[in-house]
């Protein structure tokens, strides 16, 4: 009886032993698969910095260009990340600075404008970045590269932006091609809805080829124009091609776009209002003989580099360049300052017109409430130059020039002084008709040009703070 119990005994622990045993090891697996599913959840959770934004902005947008784009944004939830892009946030604010790094921009020239643009692009937050040059770092190049040095040269300027870019802005996606673009390769590189197409290049084929090919496809671009044998960097400007002038390049941009393409214009650049100082020099080698430099050309039908350049004027044309697009793309309401070749002389002498008419139409000059200098900012930064009833660019560059001494400066309402909210700037034989009608009759009968007068004396009381 008691061996029989003794044995009950044994299978009553044995069995209380498995029971605890089988507890154990379930209680071990589901911990391990928690864990499991712990580290897989982590990936979505946006706590951890390890969210993958790019695939569930994709998966939320309709579009496939949206798609395409928020593909590739930075993510700004991203501790290092924002921190690198602490200014920038502040300047813009966070949702602002989330279009510029969502933003795709294809930059195409890497010399030493392309390579300046391209960095300050990186260094602003763009999330993605398409670089294209054919051509490799120089030693003599050194002198207006971006990052390049010494143990660059020899190496595709493609891919020496790219090792360099990835030490400042890792998480920005820089992808490259080491090649020329002509017609070719315009699908390859104008593909994928870029945001913005940047201009460096400083051959008249190629650059013409790949203007052209963005206004045929509706792509937003900026072109640089020719920044060698310069050395003011107060002169350089922003402006449609139309209005480009002193400038070699853009003339025979111009030419050949429309010559070749039919387009007259509506492609922003920037471009310098001062004259070349020198030309092309002679090509020599290092004997101080003169040879063919076709010889030494890396691609037939491309110039050797032999204008003189001052590095830091490329350097300030990819700066100007970046802060454009940056801007743009935020949606910051920037004015760049209009092209208007006129000097003080001039606008002295539409301050004495002004005064003349008031004398003229209402008995005297008492209401004139601007000098000169204040005339200054109404032609230039107001009305551009042109009369406010032709604020197309059709009539720009030199017949813009021979129409200035035919502009008059009138009161917008009759009711109020001559003051820099209440002027605009008309042709001499379209001022008797405005001075005959009234801001009603104008209100009804032209609703857009009144709201264009309206919008532009308001930006007049933001900047005087009126």
């Amino acid at each position: 009886m008691a061996e029989r119990s003794k044995q009950w005994l044994l299978i009553a622990t044995g069995t209380l032993l498995g029971s605890f045993c089988t507890l154990a090891l379930l209680r071990f697996l589901s911990r391990k698969e928690e864990k499991q599913n712990g580290r897989s959840s982590s990936q979505f959770n946006p706590q951890n910095g390890m969210i993958d934004n790019k695939k569930k902005l994709a998966g939320c947008r309709t579009s496939c260009q949206d798609s395409l784009k928020n593909l590739h944004g930075l993510d700004l939830e991203d501790e290092v990340v924002s921190e690198q892009l602490t200014r920038n946030i502040q300047f813009f604010g966070f949702e602002f600075q989330r279009k510029v790094s969502d933003a795709y921009v294809v930059v195409v020239g890497l010399g030493g404008v392309g390579s300046h643009a391209a960095s300050m692009l990186l260094r602003s937050g763009i999330g993605r970045l398409l670089l294209v040059d054919f051509d490799q770092v120089s030693l003599s190049s050194l002198n207006r590269h971006a990052v390049a040095n010494r143990d660059d040269v020899g190496t595709p300027k493609a891919l020496c932006l790219q090792k360099h870019f990835a030490s400042i802005f890792p998480e920005s996606n820089v992808e490259v091609k080491v090649q020329m673009y002509d017609t070719s390769s315009e699908e390859e590189i104008l593909s994928g809805y870029p945001d913005f197409v940047l201009d460096c290049i400083d051959n008249i084929d190629t650059k013409v080829a790949l203007l052209a090919a963005c206004v045929r496809r509706g792509l937003k671009v900026l072109s640089a124009m020719g920044a060698g044998a310069r050395a003011d960097p107060t002169r350089i400007r922003v402006a449609d091609l139309r209005e480009s002038i002193n400038d070699p390049l853009s003339r025979a941009v111009r030419y050949r776009l429309r010559k070749d393409h039919g387009i007259d214009g509506g492609i922003p650049v920037v471009f310098s209002l001062e004259k070349p100082k020198m030309k092309l020099l002679p090509f020599k080698s290092l004997t101080e003989e003169e040879e063919n430099p076709s010889d030494y050309q890396v691609v037939p039908g491309f110039r050797v580099r032999i204008i003189p350049v001052l590095g830091t004027i490329p350097a300030i044309f990819g700066q100007i360049m970046a802060s454009y697009v940056v801007t743009l793309l935020s949606g910051l309401s920037v004015e760049m300052e209009p092209v208007v070749n006129l000097d003080l002389d001039h606008y002295g002498i539409l301050h004495n017109r002004l005064v003349e008419h008031e004398e003229s139409v209402y008995g005297s000059s008492i209401e004139v409430l601007v000098d000169v200098e204040e005339v200054m900012y109404v032609v230039k930064e107001l009305w551009h130059g042109r009369s406010a009833r032709d604020q197309s660019l059709i009539n720009v560059g030199r017949k813009m020039w021979r129409s200035v001494n035919e502009l008059m400066l009138v009161r917008w309402d009759k009711s109020k002084p001559a003051t820099v909210t209440n002027l605009i700037l008309l042709k001499l034989n379209e001022v008797n008709a405005h001075e005959s009608s009234t801001i009603d009759l104008i209100k009804e009968k032209e609703p857009e040009f009144y709201s264009l007068v309206t919008c532009v004396l308001n930006r007049a009381k933001i900047d005087f703070g009126l």
